[in-house]
């Protein structure tokens, strides 16, 4: 493939994932956020939501699932869209959130905690579009989209900015707690972080309920 081909497919694929906002701004809505989190299956480490709303003009060519985009042009595109965004917002659940509440409602209070700081920044929302999940208690016109992130512009970017927050998270982690291999797995449970658990133990940010076996 051409550089010129795949620019154009590249631009074909940012006007196929701009559709469904398109739909929503042209019914009125203006303030749109898409949101999605990484961090749900990892041993170790939070979980991590984002929520980002572009404005209508965001051409910005490459925007994709996080887990199809490589780590540098992860990195390129999260700069883009955080200087591109009219706004975006981080929200996070540890460890021990984890423990406590379970992952699934872990995941649903850092997507809260992300919606909420998108709104401060606007001064409110219109309407969110999640990645294949609903928060039942959100006071705000929503929907689900199954493989949001392969299809829906505003949850992809959220996908790219949870992903580098998070993996920027366990890096430094690393230089905290070695041994476990978290610069590379990200607190994933490959054979280098099993290894790591059986000659050292769990250490303070592993997930005791995703390790019950272990611990």
């Amino acid at each position: 493939m051409t550089k010129e081909e795949r620019i154009k497919r590249q631009r074909e694929r940012l006007e196929e994932m701009k559709k469904p906002e398109a739909l929503l701004h042209a019914r009125g809505y203006r303030y749109i956020a898409g949101v999605d989190e990484v961090g749900r299956g990892p041993l170790a480490g939070p979980v991590v939501a984002a929520a980002v709303v572009l404005p209508e003009d965001f051409n910005v060519l490459g925007v994709d699932d996080s887990k199809k985009l490589s780590e540098k042009k992860r990195e390129e595109l999260y700069d883009a869209i955080l200087e591109g965004c009219l706004a975006y917002g981080i929200g996070m659940a540890d460890h021990q959130v984890i423990d406590e509440i379970n992952i699934l409602q872990a995941t649903k209070k850092a997507m809260r905690e992300a919606i909420a700081r998108c709104e401060e920044m606007l001064g409110g929302l219109d309407y969110v579009i999640f990645d294949a999940v609903t928060i039942e208690d959100l006071k705000l016109p929503q929907e689900a989209v199954v493989k949001g992130d392969a299809k829906v512009l505003a949850v992809a970017a959220a996908s790219i900015v949870a992903k580098v927050t998070r993996d920027r998270m366990m890096v430094e982690y690393s230089k905290e707690y070695q041994g476990y291999a978290f610069e590379s797995n990200k607190g994933y449970g490959t054979a280098a972080h099993y290894r790591g658990i059986r000659e050292q133990g769990i250490c303070p940010i592993h997930r005791k309920t995703f390790l019950k076996s272990i611990h």
